[in-house]
């Protein structure tokens, strides 16, 4: 897993899944953080996916970063890019750690993990299969600038598949700007982020 690159932002690091990072993955998957994201799972169940977060790199070229708090290496989650068999299109997805939620992190981690695949993979968009009833996520999806499109084909038909914006409505736009300054003020102590959390 060395071939898989490190990004970073102005609080996090993002980087290859490792076997230290699995008992904060099992613990989250383990409990009722992850009903949206076809958890609680037992113990086979998460080992399994966990498995598969890392298998997903060989297999497509792309995946899931782990997390890290820049300051103290703390994991907080995980986001990336995610095709498993059966998704219709590539998807920009996402999961924080139950005590590492309402931060701004997931925004920070999204944000720079769509940067890179649209930058250095070439992609010229993703979606975001999001539970109906995910009010957070949805919120995030509308942050990055995502939006619900009825035509396109869900995984399982529960899902609602959120469409995010091509490279260039990315490229020095509005919503680029607006981004980056929610991801500043959640990093600045002294500001509160506007609206409601979004992880």
């Amino acid at each position: 897993m060395s071939d898989i690159p490190v990004l970073t932002t102005d609080r996090l690091v993002l980087r290859a899944p490792e076997p230290q990072d699995y008992p904060d993955f099992k613990a989250t998957f383990s409990s009722y953080r992850s009903r949206f994201m076809g958890g609680p799972l037992n113990a086979y169940e998460a080992w399994m996916l966990y498995a598969a977060e890392i298998g997903h790199w060989d297999i497509r070229g792309f995946g899931m970063w782990m997390i890290h708090a820049r300051d103290d290496d703390r994991t907080l989650g995980m986001a990336g890019g995610w095709q498993p068999a059966g998704w219709p299109e590539r998807e920009i997805a996402w999961i924080i750690w139950p005590k590492a939620a309402g931060q701004g992190y997931a925004l920070e981690a999204t944000d720079a993990a769509r940067r890179f695949f649209y930058r250095q993979h070439g992609w010229d968009g993703a979606v975001s299969y999001v539970d109906p009833k995910h009010l957070d996520s949805i919120r995030l999806c509308e942050r990055l600038g995502a939006r619900r499109d009825p035509d396109a084909a869900s995984v399982d038909g529960n899902d609602v598949v959120y469409r995010h914006p091509a490279p260039a409505d990315l490229r020095d736009t509005r919503l680029a700007w607006a981004i980056a300054r929610e991801i500043a003020h959640y990093a600045d102590p002294k500001l509160k982020p506007e609206g409601a959390p979004v992880d």
